[in-house]
C-alpha cells in the first residue's frame, strides 16, 4: 500500500505520483507555508525592480518567442501578459479529462511556489482556490509540441484567472464569467513576468505522466498475477522463476518478477501434479515473463525516476535566480520526459502483446487436461476463440501507437523555436496504450480463469484460489456461447478497480506471507 501525508507544503515538500493524485483525489490537503510565502515575496519583488530598472529582460519586458527583441514599456507590461495567455490559447480537440487537467493546476503551483518564477502570491491563492474548490478549467488535448512549455494547454489552464476560458465544475460546465458570478468571483489582472511564468512549464506532459506511471503500474502488477494463474491453467513450469536463474541475469525488474510469481505459485498442488512430466520447456509467453514483465518494469521505473525530478523542478521561462541574475534558459523543453513516455509507451504494449499470446497459447488445447477453445462442446459452440480477436486488435492497435513521438520536431516560433519534444503526444499517446492492455489483460484474466478451472480439484496456492473465487463471484464458468462482451466489461472493471491487488494485500497481511522483493521499494512505490 503506497502511504501518503495528510497535508503537503507546496514549494518545500518533495512532491511524488501518488501525492499528486492524492491531492487530486482530496486524500492530501495543500498548505502554502510562510517560509513559501516569503520565497513567493521576494521573487515577485524582483521583478518589480528589473521593471524600475528597465533594462531588456526576456518576457519581462520585452515580446515573446521570435519578437524577443521587442522592448516593452513599463505601462505595457500588464497588457502583455494578458495578450500572450489569449494569443496562446489556441488548443483544439476534446477536453482532457478534468483530473488530468487538475493535476496541471497541482503541478503548476508547486513549481511556481518554489520561488524562482516572478509569480505573485495572489496569484497562487487563486489556483489553489480553484484545486480546493473543484473548479477545473477546460483544456483542449491538442495543439502542444512540448517545447517553450506546454504553451496551449496551459493558457486554455489559466484563462479563467482573467475571467475568460471554461470550468467544469460538480459536472457541469460554466463558461468563466457564468462561474464568477455564482461564486462572486473577480478577475485577476496579471502583473509583469506572471503570465509567461504561467504559461511556461512542462505541466501538461508531466500530469499525463502521472497518470501513466500510476496507471502502467497496476497493469504491470496484475499482469503478474494473471499470467501466474495462466502458469496453473496451462500448467507450466516454475523453474524459470527460480532466483538461481536470475542472479545470472540481475536486472532489477526480471528478479523482481520472477520472485513474485513464484511465491504466487507457492503450494500450489497444480504444480506439484505435474513435477516429473515429460514436456521439456513452455513457449515463451510462460518461460519469459521475468524477462519481459521485468523488462517493462524497468522502464516504469525510469519513468518514475525522470518524472519524480521533473514534480519537483521549476520548469517555466526565465528563471529569476537573484537581483543580479535571470536566465532564459530551456527548463521548459519536455524533451527529459517525452522520450521516459515513449519508453513506457512501448513498455505497456509488449505487457499487452505477451498476454495476447497468453490467450492464444490457452485456446490451442495443448495442455493436458485443457480443451481447445476453452470449451468441451466446440462445433456447436467457438468457446474462447473470438475473445484473442479481439486481444489481437488492440495489440496490434498499440503497435501502431508505439511509434514515438519524440522522434519528431518541427520548428515553431519563426524558427526560434527550431527544436521541439513532441512529449504532450508522448503522454497522450502512453495512455491510450495503456487503456488498451486494462482490456487485453481483462481478457486474459478471464481465459486464465477458465483454464484453471479444469484443474479441480486440485488446488493453487491461497493467492490463485482466492482470486479465481473473486472472478468467479463476478462471471460464471462458460460451458456454452453465450455474449462475452458483457463478461469482458465485468473483467475490464475488475482490473480498472485493482480488485486483484486488493485482494492479494489482504491475503498477505492476513496469512503473514509477503510478495515484497528486494527491490520492492523501487517498483512498489510511486
Amino acid at each position: 500500500m503506497i502511504s501518503v501525508p495528510t497535508t503537503f507544503n507546496f514549494g518545500e515538500d518533495r512532491l511524488t505520483a501518488s501525492i499528486s493524485l492524492a491531492i487530486a483525489s482530496g486524500k492530501t490537503k495543500t498548505n502554502l507555508s510562510s517560509v513559501a510565502r516569503k520565497k513567493i515575496g521576494a521573487s515577485w519583488q524582483r521583478v518589480q525592480h528589473i521593471i524600475e530598472k528597465g533594462h531588456p529582460v526576456y518576457g519581462i519586458n520585452t515580446g515573446f518567442g521570435p519578437l524577443c527583441t521587442t522592448k516593452i514599456s513599463k505601462e505595457e507590461t500588464t497588457i502583455l501578459q494578458t495578450n500572450i495567455l489569449q494569443s496562446h490559447s489556441v488548443g483544439v480537440g476534446k477536453p482532457i479529462d478534468t483530473e488530468i487537467a487538475k493535476l496541471m493546476l497541482i503541478l503548476k503551483v508547486h513549481s511556481l511556489a518554489k520561488g524562482f518564477s516572478g509569480i505573485a502570491e495572489t496569484t497562487l491563492e487563486r489556483i489553489i482556490w480553484h484545486i480546493e474548490n473543484d473548479a477545473i478549467p477546460v483544456v483542449p488535448s491538442q495543439g502542444s509540441v512540448g517545447a517553450s512549455g506546454d504553451l496551449a494547454p496551459l493558457s486554455h489552464l489559466f484563462l479563467p484567472l482573467m475571467g475568460l476560458g471554461k470550468i467544469v465544475h460538480q459536472g457541469q460546465t460554466y463558461s468563466t464569467s457564468e462561474f464568477f458570478q455564482k461564486f462572486k468571483l473577480k478577475p485577476l489582472e496579471l502583473g509583469p513576468k506572471e503570465g509567461l511564468a504561467l504559461i511556461n512549464g512542462t505541466q501538461f506532459i508531466a500530469a499525463h505522466a502521472v497518470k501513466v506511471v500510476a496507471k502502467l503500474h497496476s497493469c504491470l502488477a496484475q499482469a503478474d498475477v494473471i499470467g501466474a494463474m495462466m502458469i496453473e491453467g496451462l500448467q507450466g513450469s516454475v523453474k524459470p522463476f527460480f532466483n538461481e536463474l536470475h542472479t545470472l541475469r540481475p536486472f532489477k525488474g526480471n528478479i523482481h518478477v520472477a520472485k513474485r510469481v513464484k511465491r504466487l505459485l507457492k503450494g500450489s498442488e497444480i504444480m506439484e501434479d505435474h513435477i516429473d512430466c515429460e514436456r521439456v520447456q513452455d513457449p515463451y509467453s510462460l518461460r519469459c515473463i521475468p524477462q519481459v514483465h521485468g523488462a517493462s518494469r524497468n522502464a516504469w521505473l525510469h519513468l518514475k525516476e525522470l518524472l519524480e525530478v521533473e514534480l519537483n523542478a521549476v520548469t517555466d521561462n526565465p528563471i529569476i535566480i537573484d537581483e543580479e541574475l535571470t536566465i532564459s534558459g530551456g527548463n521548459f523543453h519536455g524533451q527529459p520526459l517525452a522520450m521516459a513516455l515513449d519508453y513506457a509507451c512501448l513498455a505497456a504494449s509488449e505487457i499487452g502483446n505477451i498476454s495476447d499470446r497468453r490467450i492464444y497459447l490457452a485456446l490451442e488445447g495443448n495442455s493436458p487436461g485443457v480443451p481447445k477453445l476453452l470449451m468441451q462442446d466446440t462445433g456447436i459452440n467457438s468457446g474462447y476463440m473470438i475473445l484473442q480477436y479481439t486481444t489481437a486488435a488492440l495489440a496490434s492497435e498499440n503497435k501502431g501507437l508505439c511509434f514515438p513521438s519524440s522522434a519528431d520536431s518541427i520548428p515553431t516560433s519563426l524558427g526560434q523555436e527550431d527544436h521541439v519534444s513532441m512529449g504532450s503526444i508522448s503522454g497522450r499517446k502512453a495512455l491510450q496504450v495503456i487503456e488498451n492492455v486494462e482490456k487485453i489483460l481483462a481478457i486474459e484474466l478471464l481465459t486464465a480463469a477458465q483454464a484453471f478451472e479444469f484443474r479441480k480439484p486440485m488446488k493453487s496456492g491461497i493467492f490463485l484460489e482466492e482470486i479465481h473465487k473473486e472472478v468467479r463471484s463476478k462471471v460464471a464458468f462458460a460451458d456454452r456461447d453465450r455474449v462475452f462482451a458483457d463478461d469482458i466489461e465485468k473483467g475490464i472493471q475488475l482490473i480498472k478497480d485493482q480488485t486483484l491487488m486488493q485482494l492479494i494485500s489482504e491475503i498477505s497481511e492476513r496469512e503473514k506471507i509477503s510478495l515484497s522483493t528486494d527491490y520492492s521499494d523501487e517498483f512498489e512505490v510511486y
